[in-house]
């Protein structure tokens, strides 16, 4: 019988356990700010009269896609109210908010990066590969280690998994942008951050979106993951719903779940399709107007 084996876990072991003895007082201090985050926004969204929130959110959905998503999500949400998950619901869409913040506050910058250096997408690349294919469950191990018990390891562990999909559309998008159209800010005499802040960026803005919209969704699905080391909310729901067997619970928490997913989905992919003006337009006005003088054919002298 074969006796090698390689010492991975205990070496994942000690390198957590110097960042811990090393770096305790760094983790306490994201404890600290993550933990305030979600209960800031958590005060937000609960203190309130559950009226006042719909108001906001209908008149959310109402300026984004119209009255009859207007009408769709004063209905889910008096739906959520109902089945006595309000409080949970918020509670988790304040773990979203805060976790997606977060994830795109890095993810974009990322992507930008790896957009204009292809020796930082080489190195990122790989480590997004294993983030993605990691099981979820895992990161909740060293999370739990460094962050303790509570809703900011869940926080943590979403962050991870959902920043993904944010980096690589980022990049995808900014080395999407037409070449001619960069070349011509750049003609203008516009430096690189203003090419990137007022061409590339607005240029790439549908698929940046498009990757903020699965860090939005991505963050929703690990909400019961959240749930199982205390973070509360709908994902707590769900999983005791599990433990006991109870098959009314888990379908109200999760149809809640699901409320808020096509909720925060239809509001991002709106905002994605806002067409950007000012400089953008202007170069594109001009490319199109250099094309068709190129296409023109050349008239005949007259004599």
């Amino acid at each position: 019988m074969n006796d090698f084996r390689l010492p991975l876990g205990t070496w994942a072991e000690g390198f957590v356990d110097w960042i811990t003895n090393t770096f305790g007082f760094f983790f306490d201090i994201l404890r600290t700010v993550f933990k305030g985050a979600f209960e800031g926004v958590d005060f937000l969204l609960v203190s309130p009269p559950f009226w006042v929130i719909m108001i906001l959110a209908a008149a959310l959905a109402y300026g984004t896609r119209g009255w009859k998503f207007a009408v769709g999500t004063v209905v889910g949400l008096t739906l959520i109210l109902g089945v006595n998950q309000w409080e949970n619901a918020m509670d988790t869409l304040a773990l979203v908010l805060v976790a997606s913040v977060i994830a795109i506050a890095i993810s974009v910058p990322l992507g930008i990066l790896a957009a204009k250096s292809s020796t930082a997408s080489t190195i990122i690349r790989p480590i997004l590969d294993f983030m993605q294919t990691m099981p979820a469950f895992v990161y909740l191990i060293p999370a739990l280690i460094l962050f303790r018990i509570g809703v900011v390891p869940g926080i943590v562990a979403t962050i991870i998994f959902a920043m993904a999909p944010g980096v690589r559309l980022t990049e995808l998008g900014i080395r999407g942008v037409d070449k001619e159209v960069v070349e011509a800010g750049q003609a203008f005499g516009a430096s690189p951050w203003r090419i990137l802040r007022q061409i590339q960026l607005p240029l790439a803005t549908p698929t940046i979106m498009a990757g903020i919209n699965q860090v939005i969704m991505l963050s929703l699905s690990m909400v019961v993951i959240a749930g199982m080391v205390g973070a509360g909310g709908l994902g707590a729901e769900v999983v005791g719903s599990l433990n006991r067997i109870d098959v009314g619970l888990g379908f109200e928490a999760g149809l809640s779940v699901v409320i808020l997913a096509i909720f925060l989905d239809r509001i991002t992919a709106s905002l994605g399709d806002t067409q950007s003006t000012g400089m953008f337009g202007t170069l594109r006005l001009a490319m199109r107007n250099r094309k068709s003088a190129t296409a023109a054919p050349a008239q005949p002298a007259r004599v």
